[in-house]
């Protein structure tokens, strides 16, 4: 039970840290001029495509980690069909 503990921290932690450094390498190669403008009814926004970029990487890290615990959390109560 405690290797697979550590197996999945260890994961955990690539996952995140590959997040991370896409995160920082989308943000850093992206131009903040380039983006998405939305008008609405108070004004414009206007959003670049880096800030999107690194987002759309943390959210992905975070969505990856939720799916890895709870595939682990359910083989715990006994789903075999996860191993």
């Amino acid at each position: 039970m405690m290797e697979q503990t550590i197996q999945l921290a260890f994961r955990i932690a690539i996952v995140w840290a590959a997040g991370f450094l896409l995160a920082v390498a989308v943000r850093a190669l992206l131009p903040d001029q380039v983006g998405i403008t939305l008008t609405g009814h108070q004004g414009i926004l206007f959003i670049p495509f880096s800030r999107v970029g690194f987002w759309t990487c943390l959210l992905a890290a975070l969505t990856v980690t939720a799916l890895v615990v709870g595939r682990a959390m359910l083989a715990d109560i006994g789903w075999g069909s996860f191993r």
